[in-house]
């Protein structure tokens, strides 16, 4: 398998949206969304898995539609002044990413969103052939008014988007439940809730590497380490069950970390650096 990483832009965000451990949720993301102090730009990471049963992509980053204002509900637009995305015109987009790279969107066979923000499900549009997969917890959570209400921008999914919802049927050690995506069993999902209702996060095993793609799960791997908290996760015990899975999943083999917002990730995939965990971990 040869894998590869694209940033559709970037995307620059508050302090406390990077690392917030307030206990309560409204106080979390109050505290996020009036912050005023932003990041340096940040990466919107999707990553192309070129497999022999087909081409995979994980996340499909923004669009430029993302800089446009959005009205309803209110406080989305405290959420875009908190997250201010930087892309500048199609090429940055993840098909003209694709297109640089010598791949065709209709070469994609699988589209896996770890969950449906809309720096993950912005580039949907540019796979009308590709089969998605999203957790149908997810699905429910970020579907209809309620889920707008909650800041999904479903209002921007492709029209008749339809994709194939993943129960997580099989038993998993660690993580509980588990799909395998590949009839190999080298590309399999599993649950990562917490930062959303139903995050996933995308396990792929390469020889004597393994590959732990993990969306927002995280938004580095020091965060992971260190159990803490980003400012938008409505859910801290999910989000602290989920750390402590993954940590115990990196210390039965060598994992190589990469969620989709830290520079690092590239570095550390190209050169297949598997996590170090302290001794306390």
């Amino acid at each position: 398998m040869h894998i590869h990483a694209f940033t559709t832009g970037t995307v620059r965000i508050t302090h406390r949206w990077l690392q917030n451990d307030a206990t309560s949720y409204p106080v979390r993301l109050l505290r996020t969304l009036l912050d005023r102090r932003l990041t340096e730009p940040l990466p919107i990471w999707c990553f192309l898995i070129e497999h022999p049963e087909g081409h995979i992509l994980i996340d499909t980053g923004i669009s430029l539609e993302n800089k446009q204002s959005v009205w309803f509900p209110p406080h989305i637009r405290l959420i875009q002044r908190a997250a201010p995305f930087q892309i500048t015109d199609r090429s940055e987009e993840i098909a003209g990413q694709l297109a640089a790279h010598g791949v065709s969107p209709a070469q994609i066979r699988w589209v896996i969103l770890t969950h449906l923000h809309q720096d993950h499900d912005g580039g949907m549009g540019h796979f009308p052939n590709a089969e998605f997969i999203v957790s149908r917890t997810e699905w429910q959570a970020a579907s209809g008014w309620r889920g707008r209400v909650n800041g999904y921008l479903n209002q921007r999914w492709p029209d008749g988007f339809a994709p194939k919802l993943v129960d997580f049927e099989a038993d998993d050690a660690i993580f509980g439940k588990r799909h395998t995506l590949t009839q190999a069993g080298d590309v399999y999902l599993v649950p990562t809730s917490g930062h959303a209702p139903g995050h996933l996060s995308v396990v792929v095993r390469e020889g004597d590497s393994t590959l732990f793609f993990a969306g927002d799960a995280s938004y580095t791997q020091d965060l992971l380490l260190d159990d803490a908290l980003d400012g938008v996760t409505p859910n801290a015990i999910a989000a602290r069950d989920t750390h402590r899975r993954i940590l115990a999943f990196a210390s039965q083999q060598p994992t190589v970390y990469l969620p989709s917002h830290e520079w690092a990730s590239q570095e550390r995939l190209q050169g297949r650096q598997p996590m170090v965990l302290s001794l306390q971990a």
